[in-house]
C-alpha cells in the first residue's frame, strides 16, 4: 500500500497551543462511542481468553486422571471417575490460574499480551502454589507425579486451544473488515524504511496507513488529525528536535489518538539500563548483553535438554532426509557451512546438504541476482538448490543438524542467526554487537513475520532479543517458530 503524503497548515489548534474546548481530557468521563466499542470487544476477549484457559486447564486435568489409570492399571478406567475427582479441585485451580494468568499478563491486549514462555512460567507456578496448598491442608496424595503431568499436559492443551483463539480472532477481525488507521511521522527515506519494518499489520490486525508528515509539517498536526482521524501515530524520532517531538505527543494525546515511537538503535540499548542515582542528571548505566553466571547456566541446560529430545525424537525421520538427499544428487549427506560465531570466531555449522556440491563455486556469478538487502545474499529461486533441497529449505528441514551445534556448545536453540563469511566481511562495526552471545537455530528474524526488512532492522531485533532475554522469551520464540515454518515465511 502507497504512502499518501499529507501537508499540514499553519493553525492557532496546532501543536502548541493552549488546551481548545475540544481537547477529549477535558470532556466528561463518560466513554466516546469509539471507547464504548472498544471497552466492549476488550471485555469480550477477556472473557472468551478464561473460558479458553478453564477449559484447557480442565481438559489436562482429565487427562492427566486417566493417563495415572491407565499407568498404574490396577482397574478398569471408568471414564467418569475422574471427572469426579477432578470437580473437587477445578473450582480452586480455575480461579488461581486465572489470577495467576492476569498477573503475567495473558490477558493484556493483543498486542502486548505475553506469549507461550509466560503460559508455561505460569503454569509453573500454579502447580507449585497447588503443590504447597494441598500438603498444607493435609490432602493425602497416592501419587506426586500428576502434577508433573498435569503441568506438561496444561501447558500443550491451553497453548494449542489460545493459538486457535489467536489465529481464529485475527481472521475474524480482517473479515469484518476492522483496521488500525495509522498515520506516519518522519522524514523520507526513514518512512520508507519504517512503512517495511512495520509490515501489513500487527498482532493480526491489518494497517490502514492515512498518510504521512514531514517533520516541516507537524505545525499544523491539529488539522490533519481532524482530518484522517487516525487511531495512532507512529513516530520515527529521526529528524526530529525534543521540543517539536513533546508538541507533537502532546497535540496527539489531545485528540485520542495514541503515539508509538519506533526506536533508533541508541533507544533500544537503553530499555534496560539501570538508573544511577545522586547524579546532577538522569544517568543510566547499560549493561553488557552478555550471558554469564546463572543466565548462563540456565540458557545452557535448557539447550542441552531440548537438543537431546529434539534428536532422539526426530532421529528416524533424519533418516529419511539422509536417503532423499543421497538419492537426489551425488555428494556427501551432510554439509558444513563456514559461520561467524560467538566472539567472532568461525565455526562449520552442520545442515543437510540442500544446494548441488560446486554451490560455492558458482555463488560469484550470482551476484548480481541478489534479492536481499545489506550484506545478505538470498535468491528466490536459487538455481544451485537440488530438488530434494528445494522441498527441505520450504520447512527449514535442512537447518535440523544444527541440533549437534547447539550440543556442542557452538550455537543455542535460540539467538542472533550466524552469517556465513561472505556477509560477515560486509558487516558495519555497530552491527557487531550481535556476536557478543552464542549464535540460535531461530531467533526474531525467523517469527517476526517480515521477509522483506532491511538489514539493519533485522540487526535492531537482534538487539532487542539482547536486552530483553528470558528463559520464557526462548521458549515463547520456539513456540512460534513452528508456525513460522509451515507459514513458509522466510529463513536466513
Amino acid at each position: 500500500m502507497a504512502i499518501r503524503p499529507v501537508v499540514g497548515t499553519e493553525s492557532g489548534d496546532g501543536a502548541g497551543a493552549g488546551l481548545p474546548a475540544s481537547d477529549i481530557r477535558s470532556a466528561p468521563v463518560l466513554p466516546s462511542g469509539i471507547q464504548a466499542r472498544a471497552l466492549v470487544r476488550r471485555l469480550f476477549s477477556v472473557a472468551a481468553l478464561v473460558v479458553v484457559d478453564i477449559a484447557g486447564l480442565a481438559g489436562a486435568l482429565y487427562l492427566a486422571l486417566v493417563l495415572r489409570e491407565l499407568y498404574y492399571g490396577e482397574r478398569p478406567v471408568l471414564w467418569g471417575l475422574p471427572w469426579d475427582a477432578e470437580q473437587n479441585w477445578l473450582p480452586f485451580l480455575g480461579v488461581v490460574t486465572v489470577l495467576v494468568f492476569w498477573r503475567a499478563g495473558l490477558y493484556a491486549p493483543r498486542e502486548r499480551r505475553a506469549g507461550a514462555g509466560r503460559i508455561v512460567s505460569s503454569l509453573l507456578l500454579v502447580t507449585v502454589i497447588t503443590l504447597a496448598f494441598s500438603v498444607g491442608t493435609g490432602y493425602q496424595h497416592s501419587t506426586f507425579g500428576l502434577y508433573v503431568t498435569a503441568f506438561v499436559l496444561a501447558g500443550i492443551v491451553i497453548g494449542l486451544l489460545r493459538a486457535s483463539y489467536e489465529v481464529v480472532t485475527a481472521d475474524l477481525w480482517r473479515v469484518a473488515g476492522v483496521r488500525r488507521r495509522a498515520l506516519l511521522v518522519g522524514e523520507g527515506d526513514r518512512l520508507d524504511s519504517l512503512r517495511r519494518a512495520i509490515g501489513r499489520g500487527r498482532s493480526g490486525i491489518d494497517y490502514d496507513f492515512v498518510g504521512a508528515l514531514s517533520p516541516d509539517g507537524i505545525a499544523g498536526l491539529g488539522d490533519v488529525l481532524r482530518e484522517h482521524r487516525p487511531d495512532e501515530l507512529i513516530v520515527s524520532s529521526v529528524g526530529i528536535e525534543e521540543e517539536e517531538l513533546l508538541d507533537l505527543v502532546e497535540e496527539a494525546h489531545r485528540h485520542g489518538v495514541k503515539v508509538r515511537i519506533a526506536p533508533t538503535t541508541a533507544e533500544l540499548l537503553v530499555q534496560r539500563g539501570e538508573y544511577v542515582p545522586g547524579q546532577g542528571v538522569p544517568l543510566f548505566e547499560l549493561r553488557p548483553p552478555v550471558f554469564a553466571g546463572l543466565d548462563w547456566t540456565v540458557k545452557r541446560a535448557f539447550d542441552i535438554v531440548v537438543s537431546t529430545a529434539m534428536i532422539v525424537v526426530a532421529s528416524p525421520a533424519w533418516l529419511v532426509f539422509a536417503l532423499a538427499v543421497k538419492l537426489d544428487s551425488p555428494g556427501p549427506v551432510f554439509y558444513r557451512d563456514r559461520r561467524v560465531g560467538l566472539g567472532e570466531r568461525e565455526f562449520g555449522m552442520f545442515k543437510f546438504r540442500s544446494m548441488y556440491v560446486d554451490a560455492n563455486l558458482r555463488q560469484a556469478g550470482l551476484e548480481a541476482a541478489n534479492e536481499a538487502s545489506g550484506p545478505l545474499f538470498k535468491i528466490k529461486d536459487d538455481p544451485r538448490v537440488t530438488r530434494v533441497g528445494r522441498v527441505m529449505r520450504r520447512y527449514s528441514i535442512d537447518e535440523l543438524p544444527q541440533v549437534l551445534n547447539v550440543l556442542r556448545g557452538e550455537m543455542s536453540l535460540v539467538g542472533p542467526r550466524p552469517l556465513p563469511l561472505r556477509d560477515y566481511v560486509q558487516l558495519e562495526d555497530w552491527h557487531r554487537k550481535r556476536y557478543l552471545v552464542l549464535p540460535g537455530m531461530t531467533g526474531l528474524w525467523q517469527v517476526s513475520g517480515r521477509i522483506d526488512l532491511s538489514f539493519d532492522d533485522l540487526v535492531r531485533l537482534d538487539f532487542y532479543y539482547l536486552e530483553n532475554w528470558s528463559i520464557w522469551l526462548d521458549i515463547s520464540i520456539l513456540a512460534k517458530t513452528m508456525p513460522a515454518v509451515a507459514a513458509r515465511r522466510g529463513a536466513y
